[in-house]
């Protein structure tokens, strides 16, 4: 075949280093820009990006070029130093080591721009570790909870 095709949506969940809620209003939106601008740049297409202040949601459809590590490795460097460059968080800022990638077909791709667009709604009923835990069980992932959003001593 010349050519390669592909259709391939992604779901990324990483949240803020010991899950701090250190994402403000204030500069969430620019936050969540500059996102779409990184992901944008990498060659794949966002759909939707938002959380609550101690996490995010992103949903992208990916270019089979890069793989959803290095992806996400560029994101959360790129980000973490425009947090810390512009001095928006007193000390510095990271993202917690690891993520979660979940992929869905395009008939699903509605439903999850909608549960990502709500997340801070969402939020009120159930916390991020009871959210992360539902994706890994409903996806058959096996994992060891004590490593589950580990804090850093």
């Amino acid at each position: 075949m010349a050519n390669t095709y592909t259709q391939l949506y992604v779901h990324f969940v990483f949240a803020v280093q010991n899950r701090q809620s250190l994402i403000l209003e204030s500069w969430q939106s620019d936050l969540y820009k500059y996102m779409n601008g990184i992901i944008k740049q990498q060659g794949h297409k966002p759909y939707a990006i938002n959380g609550p202040s101690n996490h995010v949601h992103l949903l992208v459809s990916m270019d089979p070029t890069q793989s959803c590590s290095d992806l996400v490795y560029f994101i959360k460097r790129s980000s973490s130093l425009w947090i810390n460059e512009n001095k928006l968080v007193p000390g510095k800022f990271s993202w917690q080591e690891g993520f979660g990638a979940f992929s869905y077909g395009k008939s699903q791709i509605p439903k999850i721009v909608a549960y990502i667009d709500n997340q801070q709604k969402h939020h009120k009923k159930k916390t991020f570790h009871e959210e992360y835990i539902a994706f890994l069980k409903a996806f058959d992932i096996d994992y060891d909870e004590r490593y589950i959003l580990k804090s850093i001593d």
